[in-house]
């Protein structure tokens, strides 16, 4: 068994890009992994999908025909360029894919450092590919030893001490330019846990939040989660609350965006909008000069300064997952040799009860000796194998311990149970 993840991400995408590859809802997702997992190739898969990130993890036979897989797929999917595709597609395998994934889920690969989010998101995708049956017990052990790593890296260092996301981000920069946030209204729109994020941090830093959502039950449960500086709008007034109030910060799942240069009229006030959506919430032509409109890319320059302040914990945090990385890659190899260990005895047995059955029927031996040379025969052999036993699970734990393991089915040319 392969592991192998596809990743598209802020460091090799611009936010068009990403754009054109996110998954926009669970039943598109569902969709794509059902097609996904129909490939021979691909024993399990899942999808970690994020405004920075759009990662497919997945176990399987074949690297070189699962990659392919992927990116046919999606391109199929997607409307996209496979070739375009290819060129973006960052490719990591086995060990390097368990090494990507523990940074990713330990929030090392953030494009900021630390932020709060990511281990839910990635425990979120993989239950949903669980639920939809395209996932299970091979990704399921990753799952489990990241969410070790993560906790660790939480533990070890104070990289979460104060937890950061894109909304806090946003909130801090909203801050930085307007020298003080208290007693000013903040429209949050979409009650996502962006959304929650951003209101979070502007009560914390004094402000009043508006919040809007085309769901309007789930604005009021937020709402009354949240306290009594907290208000309600209605999606409908949108257009009126943007030319009213100073502060914006949208967050929503919908595909095309929901505020157009048609709903913004000249006002005599500086506006500062943040658009944390992908796809784009905000319409690209606003043609109104006194609104400054910040993106998620917009952000990275932030979130570098945030990684060059916590340099020093990342360097701790990185050992963290390479030790966690060799112990995952170790007891995977371990798993797999005590099958293979099970085969051969299982295989030693039945050539020992042939011959003894062979040379009883020949009349070389009398059939009442049939048990004493079929325990025998065993204790020999179990005898013969106790040491080379011995060393291959010790060696299995090692770099190249899976290599070994397969010259070895090769010369003895067991069938292994991932090829059949």
């Amino acid at each position: 068994m392969y592991y192998q993840i596809v990743s598209f991400n802020y460091k090799t995408c611009s936010l068009q890009e990403r754009e054109a590859i996110a998954f926009h809802s669970q039943e598109e997702i569902k969709e794509f992994l059902n097609y996904l997992t129909e490939f021979d190739s691909i024993v399990e898969a899942f999808v970690i999908n994020t405004c920075n990130r759009v990662e497919i993890v997945t176990a399987s036979k074949d690297e070189f025909a699962t990659y392919h897989a992927i990116l046919g797929l999606l391109s199929k999917h997607k409307n996209v360029n496979f070739y375009e595709l290819e060129k973006k597609a960052k490719r990591y395998e086995n060990k390097e894919a368990i090494k990507h994934f523990f940074s990713v889920i330990s929030s090392l690969d953030s494009m900021v450092v630390g932020e709060a989010q990511i281990t839910g998101q990635v425990k979120e995708g993989y239950n949903l590919s669980l639920k939809n049956k395209t996932a299970g017990s091979e990704l399921g052990k990753l799952l489990q030893f990241g969410i070790r790593c993560a906790a660790k890296v939480r533990n070890v260092t104070n990289i979460s001490e104060h937890p950061i996301s894109i909304a806090s981000v946003a909130v801090a920069q909203a801050e930085e330019e307007l020298s003080s946030l208290s007693g000013m209204v903040g429209v949050v729109i979409g009650t996502g846990e962006m959304g929650r994020l951003a209101a979070k941090h502007l009560l914390r830093l004094g402000a009043d939040v508006l919040l809007v959502s085309r769901n309007k039950n789930k604005a009021l449960t937020l709402a009354s989660e949240l306290g009594e500086n907290v208000k309600v709008g209605t999606f409908d007034k949108i257009p009126y609350y943007l030319n009213k109030y100073r502060l914006l910060f949208s967050a929503t799942a919908s595909k095309d965006p929901i505020i157009t240069k048609e709903m913004v009229e000249e006002k005599n006030i500086k506006r500062l909008w943040f658009d944390m959506a992908i796809p784009r919430d905000i319409d690209d032509e606003i043609p109104v000069e006194d609104v400054k409109i910040y993106r998620i890319d917009d952000l990275q320059e932030i979130s570098k300064r945030n990684h060059a302040l916590r340099k020093e914990q990342a360097y701790i945090a990185m050992e963290v997952v390479e030790n966690f990385t060799d112990e995952f890659f170790k007891y995977m190899q371990a798993l797999r040799v005590e099958p293979f260990i099970k085969q051969m005895r299982l295989f030693i047995k039945e050539i020992v009860q042939e011959e003894t059955k062979r040379v009883i029927k020949k009349g070389f031996l009398p059939k009442e000796y049939e048990k004493n040379i079929l325990h025998f025969g065993e204790q020999l052999f179990d005898k013969f194998l106790h040491n080379p036993t011995k060393r291959l699970r010790a060696l299995s734990k090692e770099k190249e311990g899976s290599l070994l393991t397969e010259a070895i089915q090769e010369i003895f040319l067991f069938e292994r149970k991932d090829k059949k």
